[in-house]
């Protein structure tokens, strides 16, 4: 049922079926329903009638809601495919030309990083096709499986809390969590020298927060979502969140990231 029609059914039924009773009380049955009983009636019927629309209108209310929520969705996983896709061309085709450069140059070591740098992008890229959000896999699975993979991978040890309860965040809340959590990790992987990581991610019904946190060698701007291509991807998937995001280097070294989102303006 389209919206025209839904607007036209609620505005006729309870007319046609209160307005054809009453026609028919003062017509037909005045003789056998005195006036206090046909208002009796009456309020009767418009209660029910009301009760009944009523319950049907929010469950239909509450389907279309929930095909808008299904849609977007598969909207974020789709658009979270395309980037994947456009990020690996991008990384791929950027250590391919800094191998090329460095095997003419005859510098092995660098070109050894160069391969491990597309070894790395090609597994990361890998694993996020083949774990995009799915019913049968839960968030909390997913991200600790990734996390293993990057501690495989980078030798740098994790500290991990990391509590949520399955279907707090919708399919494309976790796309772009998830992929704050990676960007955030990549950075650590590539610029931070740290030997130590953590990440800490905690919700609740007034909302939710993450921290991540490692032990490198700090940042010394203050606005890093404008020199650096990676933060400002946190930046604008933390847009989409509706959250608050706080980048810091504590006085005792490392660079510290907060996301916080808030829950009914609380």
């Amino acid at each position: 049922m389209t919206y025209s029609q839904l607007k036209w059914f609620t505005i006729l039924l309870p007319t046609i079926i209160i307005g054809g009773f009453e026609y028919i009380r003062h017509d037909f049955l005045l003789d056998y329903i005195s006036m206090e009983e046909g208002n009796l009636y009456i309020t009767i019927l418009t209660f029910v009638l009301s009760y009944i629309f009523a319950t049907w209108m929010f469950n239909k209310i509450k389907e279309m809601n929930q095909k808008i929520v299904g849609e977007q969705s598969r909207r974020a996983v789709y658009e979270e495919q395309e980037r994947l896709a456009r990020e690996l061309h991008d990384n791929i085709a950027q250590g391919l030309f800094f191998l090329k450069v460095k095997l003419k140059q005859g510098d092995l070591g660098e070109a050894r990083m160069a391969v491990n740098e597309i070894d790395n992008n090609l597994r990361q890229a890998i694993f996020n096709l083949r774990t995009l959000p799915d019913e049968s896999i839960t968030f909390t699975h997913r991200l600790g499986k990734w996390l293993g993979e990057w501690c495989d991978v980078t030798g740098i040890e994790i500290s991990k809390k990391v509590g949520i309860p399955q279907g707090y965040f919708t399919t494309g809340e976790e796309v772009q969590l998830f992929g704050i959590i990676q960007e955030a990790f990549t950075n650590i992987r590539k610029h931070a020298r740290a030997n130590h990581a953590e990440i800490h991610l905690k919700t609740g019904p007034e909302g939710w927060f993450l921290v991540i946190a490692d032990d490198g060698k700090g940042m010394n701007y203050t606005a890093p979502q404008k020199n650096h291509f990676g933060l400002s991807m946190i930046q604008e998937r933390a847009n989409k969140l509706g959250a608050t995001l706080v980048l810091e280097s504590p006085p005792q070294g490392g660079t510290k990231l907060t996301i916080t989102v808030k829950k009914d303006g609380k």
